[in-house]
């Protein structure tokens, strides 16, 4: 199993490197040290952590939806009759289409904070090689 380093680690997570030293430190995180005695995150543990986070609450809403990505509008383009809506939600660009009626009526416009919510029937997984695993040194 791969191994990471804190700052992989908390971009997984979606928290900070200190978040995740205190999620080790309490043993919810596992890892081995590096001869230098910097600490990794076995991605095993990372993955068992990962799914047992709970996903941020969203009031009264529900939906069937369970991809909610929290971010700000950057950017609007509307037509007489559609629109395009660009988000910026943590490191991802996401962008939707859709009426102009629903932006107008929503009041999406830059700097309005939103939930993109995705429901897909396809999704396609690809190999992070952006975000290659902490090199593999032998734990002290």
């Amino acid at each position: 199993m791969p191994n990471y380093r804190l700052g992989q680690a908390a971009r997984v997570l979606g928290v900070s490197v200190d978040t995740v030293r205190r999620l080790a430190d309490s043993g919810r995180l596992k890892g081995p040290r590096t001869r230098g005695q910097q600490r990794l995150v076995d991605g095993a543990s990372l993955a068992r952590l990962a799914a047992t986070l709970e996903p941020e609450t969203f009031g009264e809403q529900v939906s069937s939806a369970r991809n909610r990505l929290f971010g700000i509008v950057t950017r609007v383009v509307k037509d007489r009759v559609a629109a395009q809506v660009e988000l910026r939600c943590g490191p991802f660009r996401v962008v939707s289409l859709l009426t102009r009626e629903s932006v107008d009526a929503l009041g999406l416009v830059p700097g309005v904070l939103a939930h993109a919510v995705v429901k897909a029937t396809n999704v396609v997984v690809e190999l992070a090689t952006d975000v290659a695993p902490a090199a593999r040194q032998e734990p002290t």
